[in-house]
């Protein structure tokens, strides 16, 4: 086993210097990326196999491994000959990431090449390609070949190049969600995975990711989140009540505040509009708490508003403090609610993580989670990319329940802030109310 290249999606999201390296006649990615292209929605695996094997004589087979619900596993995507999955138990095929070739190269963003030597024959070769999407691994594709076949950037082009494809690809077919679901989700899970923007993103100056648990079964707790040219919004949101109930209320929470977003209004005015939008509906008998952000790409400055229990950590370096916050009230308790942006400053290498009361307050017969192991779980996760936090969270809280099912539902959000050079740095100010306009 031998890894190959920049990790996939190295050059997604960011300014670089120009297209990945390749031999300049080899158009052969381009061939793929046409056939992509060309490609209707549910056929994308079997569109790229064939155009892998007409491009890459050693190319035998091609499968298309996407991550579950759960992020613990890789799926296959069954041929389209294959018969309809039952959507229960354990999946057949299904490769743990952690202990899996594939799921190297997922964890890594890494091609990964797998060769078995047999006499003079020629090497039977598996290669791994993550999928990825702007920084959104979605999962490994299996290549069969009998030897070598393209250089590393090539590969991880393709890669990057599959996973644009399959992002346009979802939203007309339920092929692949299908294949990612290793049982049913609740009707509340339904509405609340599709709310979500994704998994991950990095772009210009951090790295994104979130994950909500228990997955199959999640009732009121998101994350959402929208990339502009000068700023990043991102609202965490812990829901109130259970089930169907619960997600209704955050869906009508969410969709509030991203048409306040859209229509132009500043962040206070946001979680006002929200704030009615919900009132209007439910009385104040039912509200959301939620955290509602901006954070500038020129100097790093969070516009926060603190409407709920969400709560921020900041690792600096090994330490890690709490964010603290004006508590404000929760979306939808009281009509003609206004709220105050608060602001504080990121340095370079700065990571926030935002968990919902289902992680810190979580209580079992050992007692409550709490701060402290909140804290300790943050900072042991430092050397972890960004996209493997959240999980890594999760699954100390799971340890914690002595890995039963969690009681109440649990969102983990981390940001990475990395800034180039000229986006410039800026000293640690204390936190404080916005400026009346």
């Amino acid at each position: 086993m031998r890894t190959q290249g920049r990790p996939a999606g190295a050059g997604q999201g960011r300014p670089s210097g120009g297209e990945p390296s390749r031999d300049a006649g080899d158009d052969r990615p381009l061939r793929v990326e046409r056939a992509l292209r060309a490609a209707p929605a549910h056929a994308v695996p079997e569109a790229l196999a064939a155009a892998l094997r007409r491009a890459y004589p050693q190319v035998s087979g091609a499968r298309l491994l996407v991550c579950d619900y759960h992020s613990r596993v890789l799926l296959p995507v069954e041929p389209l000959t294959a018969g309809p999955a039952d959507g229960e138990g354990p999946a057949a095929g299904a490769l743990a990431i952690r202990q899996s070739n594939a799921g190297r190269a997922y964890l890594s963003r890494r091609v990964l090449l797998s060769a078995s030597e047999d006499g003079d024959l020629p090497s039977a070769t598996t290669t791994y390609i993550p999928i990825t999407a702007r920084g959104e691994r979605l999962g490994v594709l299996e290549v069969n070949s009998s030897g070598a076949w393209g250089d590393a950037d090539a590969l991880a082009e393709i890669g990057e190049l599959l996973g644009t494809a399959l992002k346009v690809a979802w939203n007309w077919t339920d092929r692949y969600e299908r294949a990612r679901r290793r049982q049913r989700l609740t009707l509340a899970a339904e509405l609340q995975w599709q709310l979500l923007p994704g998994h991950a993103c990095t772009d210009r100056g951090f790295s994104l990711a979130g994950h909500l648990e228990p997955a199959y079964s999640i009732g009121g707790d998101n994350f959402d989140w929208s990339a502009e040219h000068d700023h990043l919004a991102l609202t965490v949101t812990n829901g109130a009540g259970t089930g169907i109930s619960a997600a209704l209320l955050t869906s009508l929470t969410v969709g509030a505040l991203r048409n306040a977003r859209r229509s132009g209004a500043d962040l206070g005015e946001q979680a006002s509009l929200a704030n009615d939008m919900v009132h209007v509906r439910y009385g104040g008998r039912e509200f959301t708490e939620t955290l509602v952000m901006r954070i500038d790409f020129a100097d790093g400055t969070v516009h926060i508003i603190d409407a709920g229990s969400p709560r921020i950590l900041l690792l600096r370096g090994a330490e890690v403090t709490r964010v603290p916050l004006e508590q404000q009230l929760p979306l939808g308790m009281f009509p003609d609610t206004e709220y105050r942006p608060q602001r504080f400053r990121l340095e370079p290498g700065d990571r926030m993580v935002i968990v919902s009361d289902g992680v810190f307050a979580a209580r079992t017969a050992r007692g409550e989670f709490g701060a402290h192991a909140l804290e300790q779980a943050t900072r042991r996760s430092r050397l972890q990319d960004a996209a493997e936090v959240p999980l890594t969270i999760i699954n100390e809280l799971i340890d914690y329940h002595d890995g039963t099912g969690l009681e109440d539902d649990a969102v983990v959000v981390c940001l990475d802030w990395h800034p180039s050079p000229d986006d410039g740095t800026a000293s640690v100010q204390r936190l404080r109310d916005e400026p009346e306009p």
